[in-house]
Protein backbone atom coordinates (compact mmCIF):
# COMPACT_ATOMS: atom_id res chain seq x y z
CA UNK A 1 0.00 0.00 0.00
CA UNK A 2 1.52 3.29 1.41
CA UNK A 3 2.41 3.24 5.31
CA UNK A 4 6.81 3.58 5.28
CA UNK A 5 7.74 2.60 1.35
CA UNK A 6 9.51 5.46 -0.06
CA UNK A 7 12.65 5.45 -2.60
CA UNK A 8 15.46 8.11 -2.08
CA UNK A 9 16.73 10.41 -4.94
CA UNK A 10 20.18 8.01 -4.71
CA UNK A 11 23.42 7.66 -2.87
CA UNK A 12 25.37 10.82 -2.66
CA UNK A 13 28.92 11.35 -3.05
CA UNK A 14 31.22 11.45 -0.02
CA UNK A 15 32.62 14.07 -1.57
CA UNK A 16 29.54 15.99 -1.00
CA UNK A 17 29.88 16.03 2.54
CA UNK A 18 33.73 15.86 3.11
CA UNK A 19 33.60 19.35 1.42
CA UNK A 20 32.65 20.60 4.38
CA UNK A 21 35.04 20.85 7.44
CA UNK A 22 32.56 20.63 9.84
CA UNK A 23 32.33 16.78 9.47
CA UNK A 24 35.40 14.46 9.31
CA UNK A 25 36.05 11.25 7.31
CA UNK A 26 35.46 9.20 10.44
CA UNK A 27 31.83 10.86 11.24
CA UNK A 28 30.74 11.23 7.67
CA UNK A 29 31.01 7.98 5.74
CA UNK A 30 28.55 6.15 8.76
CA UNK A 31 26.27 9.05 8.51
CA UNK A 32 26.31 8.99 5.07
CA UNK A 33 25.62 5.35 4.64
CA UNK A 34 22.62 5.11 7.26
CA UNK A 35 20.83 8.30 5.90
CA UNK A 36 21.08 7.89 2.31
CA UNK A 37 20.81 4.20 2.34
CA UNK A 38 18.30 2.99 -0.55
CA UNK A 39 16.26 1.02 2.48
CA UNK A 40 16.08 -1.48 4.78
CA UNK A 41 17.42 0.92 7.90
CA UNK A 42 15.97 0.70 10.71
CA UNK A 43 13.70 4.25 11.45
CA UNK A 44 15.57 5.10 14.57
CA UNK A 45 18.83 5.01 12.88
CA UNK A 46 18.05 6.85 9.79
CA UNK A 47 15.93 9.63 12.10
CA UNK A 48 19.61 10.04 14.05
CA UNK A 49 22.02 10.21 11.34
CA UNK A 50 20.21 12.38 9.28
CA UNK A 51 19.08 14.44 12.13
CA UNK A 52 23.31 14.76 12.68
CA UNK A 53 23.55 15.41 9.23
CA UNK A 54 21.17 18.07 8.79
CA UNK A 55 22.58 20.11 12.57
CA UNK A 56 26.27 20.10 11.00
CA UNK A 57 25.08 22.68 8.46
CA UNK A 58 27.87 20.75 6.11
CA UNK A 59 25.43 19.91 3.38
CA UNK A 60 24.95 20.98 -0.20
CA UNK A 61 21.71 22.50 -0.69
CA UNK A 62 20.46 19.63 -2.76
CA UNK A 63 21.64 17.03 -0.38
CA UNK A 64 20.00 18.74 2.60
CA UNK A 65 16.37 18.36 1.14
CA UNK A 66 17.19 14.53 0.45
CA UNK A 67 18.27 14.24 4.17
CA UNK A 68 15.10 15.86 5.24
CA UNK A 69 13.18 13.68 3.29
CA UNK A 70 14.74 10.91 4.12
CA UNK A 71 14.49 11.51 8.05
CA UNK A 72 10.23 12.54 6.88
CA UNK A 73 9.92 8.82 5.69
CA UNK A 74 11.34 7.37 8.99
CA UNK A 75 9.07 9.34 10.74
CA UNK A 76 6.15 7.69 8.97
CA UNK A 77 7.61 3.98 9.38
CA UNK A 78 7.20 5.12 13.13
CA UNK A 79 3.47 6.53 13.11
CA UNK A 80 4.53 9.84 13.70
CA UNK A 81 3.20 12.31 10.27
CA UNK A 82 3.48 15.58 12.08
CA UNK A 83 7.13 15.50 12.17
CA UNK A 84 6.97 13.34 8.73
CA UNK A 85 5.34 16.75 7.58
CA UNK A 86 7.16 19.21 9.13
CA UNK A 87 10.59 17.54 7.39
CA UNK A 88 8.91 17.17 3.94
CA UNK A 89 7.45 20.67 4.06
CA UNK A 90 11.30 21.56 4.45
CA UNK A 91 12.57 19.74 1.74
CA UNK A 92 10.18 20.81 -0.20
CA UNK A 93 11.07 24.90 0.76
CA UNK A 94 14.96 24.05 -0.17
CA UNK A 95 13.95 22.11 -3.62
CA UNK A 96 10.54 23.36 -4.96
CA UNK A 97 10.89 20.34 -7.50
CA UNK A 98 11.42 17.55 -6.00
CA UNK A 99 8.70 15.13 -6.89
CA UNK A 100 9.61 12.90 -4.03
CA UNK A 101 8.75 14.91 -1.03
CA UNK A 102 5.70 15.88 -2.39
CA UNK A 103 4.34 12.21 -3.07
CA UNK A 104 5.71 11.22 0.46
CA UNK A 105 4.02 14.08 1.98
CA UNK A 106 1.10 13.01 -0.06
CA UNK A 107 1.31 9.77 2.22
CA UNK A 108 1.88 11.44 5.28
CA UNK A 109 -1.13 13.58 4.89
CA UNK A 110 -3.59 10.84 3.56
CA UNK A 111 -2.77 8.55 7.21
CA UNK A 112 -3.78 11.77 8.85
CA UNK A 113 -7.04 11.38 7.22
CA UNK A 114 -6.82 14.92 5.01
CA UNK A 115 -7.16 13.32 1.50
CA UNK A 116 -7.50 16.49 0.00
CA UNK A 117 -4.31 17.68 0.96
CA UNK A 118 -3.11 14.24 -0.33
CA UNK A 119 -4.62 14.27 -3.68
CA UNK A 120 -2.64 17.60 -4.26
CA UNK A 121 0.56 16.71 -3.38
CA UNK A 122 0.05 13.39 -5.56
CA UNK A 123 -0.73 15.68 -8.60
CA UNK A 124 2.36 18.14 -7.98
CA UNK A 125 4.45 14.76 -7.94
CA UNK A 126 2.93 13.37 -11.01
CA UNK A 127 2.90 17.08 -12.86
CA UNK A 128 6.78 17.39 -12.03
CA UNK A 129 7.63 13.75 -12.67
CA UNK A 130 4.79 12.11 -14.67
CA UNK A 131 6.74 8.29 -14.30
CA UNK A 132 6.42 8.70 -10.46
CA UNK A 133 5.55 5.20 -9.67
CA UNK A 134 5.06 5.30 -6.06
CA UNK A 135 2.77 8.79 -6.76
CA UNK A 136 0.85 7.10 -8.81
CA UNK A 137 0.10 4.08 -6.83
CA UNK A 138 -0.50 6.47 -3.85
CA UNK A 139 -3.36 8.27 -5.86
CA UNK A 140 -4.40 4.73 -7.05
CA UNK A 141 -5.16 3.78 -3.24
CA UNK A 142 -6.74 7.51 -2.37
CA UNK A 143 -8.77 7.57 -5.56
CA UNK A 144 -10.25 3.58 -4.54
CA UNK A 145 -10.80 4.74 -1.03
CA UNK A 146 -13.17 7.94 -2.70
CA UNK A 147 -14.77 5.75 -4.55
CA UNK A 148 -13.43 6.80 -7.77
CA UNK A 149 -12.74 3.47 -9.32
CA UNK A 150 -11.78 4.23 -12.64
CA UNK A 151 -9.42 6.96 -12.16
CA UNK A 152 -7.75 4.49 -9.37
CA UNK A 153 -7.35 1.76 -12.21
CA UNK A 154 -5.85 3.79 -14.44
CA UNK A 155 -3.04 5.35 -11.85
CA UNK A 156 -2.44 1.57 -10.47
CA UNK A 157 -2.06 -0.08 -14.63
CA UNK A 158 0.05 2.88 -15.06
CA UNK A 159 1.82 2.91 -12.12
CA UNK A 160 2.46 -0.92 -12.81
CA UNK A 161 3.79 -0.29 -16.59
CA UNK A 162 6.28 1.77 -14.94
CA UNK A 163 7.49 -0.81 -12.30
CA UNK A 164 5.67 -3.92 -13.10
CA UNK A 165 7.34 -5.67 -10.07
CA UNK A 166 5.50 -3.79 -7.07
CA UNK A 167 4.12 -5.86 -4.42
CA UNK A 168 2.88 -2.78 -3.11
CA UNK A 169 0.91 -1.48 -6.16
CA UNK A 170 -0.34 -4.92 -6.65
CA UNK A 171 -1.95 -5.20 -3.57
CA UNK A 172 -3.25 -1.35 -4.05
CA UNK A 173 -4.66 -2.67 -7.49
CA UNK A 174 -5.88 -5.57 -5.82
CA UNK A 175 -7.54 -3.53 -3.64
CA UNK A 176 -9.59 -1.53 -6.39
CA UNK A 177 -10.74 -4.60 -8.20
CA UNK A 178 -12.06 -5.97 -4.53
CA UNK A 179 -13.92 -2.55 -4.38
CA UNK A 180 -15.41 -3.16 -8.18
CA UNK A 181 -16.40 -7.02 -7.45
CA UNK A 182 -13.80 -8.04 -9.80
CA UNK A 183 -12.57 -11.37 -7.48
CA UNK A 184 -10.45 -13.13 -9.70
CA UNK A 185 -8.73 -10.77 -10.85
CA UNK A 186 -8.32 -9.23 -6.81
CA UNK A 187 -7.18 -12.73 -6.04
CA UNK A 188 -4.66 -13.16 -9.25
CA UNK A 189 -2.88 -9.63 -7.69
CA UNK A 190 -3.12 -10.22 -4.36
CA UNK A 191 -1.20 -13.77 -5.11
CA UNK A 192 1.29 -11.53 -7.47
CA UNK A 193 1.92 -9.19 -4.68
CA UNK A 194 2.59 -12.30 -2.34
CA UNK A 195 4.57 -14.07 -4.84
CA UNK A 196 7.22 -10.67 -4.29
CA UNK A 197 6.53 -10.27 -0.83
CA UNK A 198 5.14 -12.94 1.23
CA UNK A 199 5.25 -10.73 4.00
CA UNK A 200 2.77 -8.32 2.21
CA UNK A 201 0.18 -7.68 5.42
CA UNK A 202 -2.09 -6.26 3.06
CA UNK A 203 -2.13 -8.73 -0.15
CA UNK A 204 -2.73 -11.18 2.81
CA UNK A 205 -5.70 -9.66 4.16
CA UNK A 206 -6.63 -9.22 0.92
CA UNK A 207 -6.76 -12.50 -0.27
CA UNK A 208 -8.36 -13.67 2.70
CA UNK A 209 -11.07 -11.20 2.00
CA UNK A 210 -11.59 -12.42 -1.09
CA UNK A 211 -11.21 -16.25 -0.02
CA UNK A 212 -14.31 -15.64 1.92
CA UNK A 213 -16.15 -13.90 -1.03
CA UNK A 214 -15.41 -16.81 -2.67
CA UNK A 215 -16.40 -19.41 -0.67
CA UNK A 216 -12.96 -20.68 1.06
CA UNK A 217 -13.60 -19.45 4.66
CA UNK A 218 -11.09 -21.57 6.20
CA UNK A 219 -8.32 -20.60 3.50
CA UNK A 220 -9.77 -16.33 3.86
CA UNK A 221 -9.57 -16.97 7.80
CA UNK A 222 -5.81 -18.36 7.63
CA UNK A 223 -4.43 -15.30 5.61
CA UNK A 224 -6.26 -12.92 7.32
CA UNK A 225 -4.78 -14.20 11.00
CA UNK A 226 -1.27 -14.68 8.97
CA UNK A 227 -2.08 -10.63 8.00
CA UNK A 228 -2.81 -9.79 11.31
CA UNK A 229 0.74 -11.20 12.59
CA UNK A 230 2.96 -9.69 10.34
CA UNK A 231 1.49 -5.95 10.68
CA UNK A 232 -1.96 -5.08 12.06
CA UNK A 233 -2.32 -1.78 10.45
CA UNK A 234 -3.37 -3.33 7.40
CA UNK A 235 -6.44 -4.83 8.82
CA UNK A 236 -7.53 -1.17 10.33
CA UNK A 237 -6.54 0.41 7.25
CA UNK A 238 -9.07 -1.88 5.48
CA UNK A 239 -11.64 -1.51 8.11
CA UNK A 240 -11.16 2.26 7.66
CA UNK A 241 -11.93 1.78 3.58
CA UNK A 242 -15.08 -0.42 4.92
CA UNK A 243 -14.00 -3.93 3.91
Amino acid sequence: MTGGRFAVRGMLLLSMVLAAAALTTATAQPLLSVCFSPGGTAPDLRIEACTSLIQSGALPQDSLAVAFQNRGSAYVAKGDNDRAIHDYDQAIGLDPSYANAFSSRGVAYQAKGDNAKAMQDYDQAIRLAPDHANALNGRCLLHAALGRLEAALADCDESLRLRPDSSNTLDSRAFVYIKLGRWDDALADSDAALQLNPRNAWALFERGFVKRRKGDPAGGNADIEASRAIDPRAEMEFSGFGL
